[in-house]
């Protein structure tokens, strides 16, 4: 069975809250002792995304 693709489209001021929401969470997954890997994951995926410039029109 093929895996479902997800698209999202941010802008620059939401990419980089998600991004800083991520880190904050591995750092206090590190704080905890936990284990970081699903964080990581994400953050390397997120962070590896292309970049794709829509235009957004209103009726």
């Amino acid at each position: 069975m093929k895996a479902e693709k997800y698209h999202i489209y941010l802008s620059e001021q939401e990419r980089s809250q998600v991004i800083q929401f991520l880190i904050e969470l591995k750092n206090d997954l590190i704080a905890q002792g936990r284990y970081t890997d699903a964080v990581d994951d994400v953050l390397i995926k997120f962070t590896k995304a292309r970049k794709k410039k829509i235009t957004v029109r209103y009726i």
